[in-house]
């Protein structure tokens, strides 16, 4: 499992519910749970921090890590969209955007197509991005941050033909891929799901065990943020398992959710524990060093 991606679910699913912020020295001691060494951490981290993701700040010799406003904004919709059980329902209306970058600005246009992948944009034709969902608010964000009003068409419309909607779908995304994903899901972790109930019910797994298994489980199911555009259900096939599998994520994390927050917790709270300790020690020994 890729470490920047890691940290990623961690903000999402653990330290966004505990003010946003974690000493590097919690976040090493949770990830080397899952095998990841602290120097890769700690590159992770600093590119993320590169990128905008996160900033530090520095309490005595300690570094923190808290997301940015950029950050939150992208957490906060991932996950609403991860514990969404139910896509919402059709407008009918069509969202197409249309651009012309120049060759001279391409590292803004492929920044911008893996945005609109991620927002569930599909592509209709060569720079023309189509959804069927509400997506107005994302794109005018979009616009704003890499600065291209000047390249770019926005369109709320009808699909008048020749095809039909549903032909439409079937020609921006591949539904049947998808799905075959969901199967996957839904096969491997549905029997996990029983085996993991019934020996949290017996108390034979430990909170760290579990906390490495909702983390997974999490880390698994985000990537579905990246495939699945979240069509609204008028426009989905009938034999559709995103709604199956989003109930088995659902079921199997609430399972998880209790032993899995308490290993977080103690994991964090020893660390903030620790740092206390330390500015103690040195407003004793250094009290001139030490701010009111």
């Amino acid at each position: 499992m890729n470490t920047r991606s890691m940290i990623f679910t961690l903000y999402g699913d653990y330290i966004r519910h505990y003010g946003n912020e974690i000493w590097i020295g919690s976040l090493i001691s949770l990830l080397k749970e899952f095998g990841h060494n602290e120097q890769s951490i700690r590159a992770a981290i600093s590119r993320m921090n590169k990128q905008g993701w996160v900033q530090s700040r520095k309490e005595g010799n300690k570094s923190y890590y808290f997301l940015t406003e950029r950050g939150v904004n992208r957490i906060e919709e991932a996950a609403d969209r991860i514990f969404k059980l139910k896509n919402e329902s059709w407008d009918g209306k069509w969202r197409m955007l249309m651009y012309t970058i120049p060759e001279t600005k391409r590292n803004i246009r492929d920044e911008l197509r893996k945005e609109l992948v991620w927002s569930g944009f599909g592509t209709l034709s060569n720079s023309c991005w189509i959804s069927p969902n509400p997506l107005d608010k994302q794109v005018d964000d979009l616009i704003k941050k890499y600065d291209i009003s000047s390249y770019v068409h926005f369109f709320v419309s009808d699909y008048k033909g020749p095809r039909n909607n549903h032909q439409v779908i079937e020609e921006c995304w591949n539904l049947s891929d998808i799905n075959d994903r969901y199967q996957a899901f839904i096969s491997t972790y549905s029997e996990k799901y029983i085996i993991d109930k019934n020996k949290i019910e017996k108390g034979e797994i430990t909170d760290g065990e579990c906390f490495v298994e909702r983390t997974k489980l999490v880390h698994e199911y985000r990537k579905f943020l990246f495939v699945d555009p979240g069509l609204p259900e008028e426009l989905l096939p009938k034999k559709w398992l995103g709604e199956y599998a989003a109930s088995l994520f659902a079921d199997y994390y609430k399972a998880l959710a209790e032993p899995a927050s308490r290993f977080f917790e103690s994991v964090f709270r020893e660390g903030n524990e620790l740092t206390r300790r330390n500015k103690e020690y040195n407003a004793f020994s250094h009290p001139l060093m030490v701010n009111d």
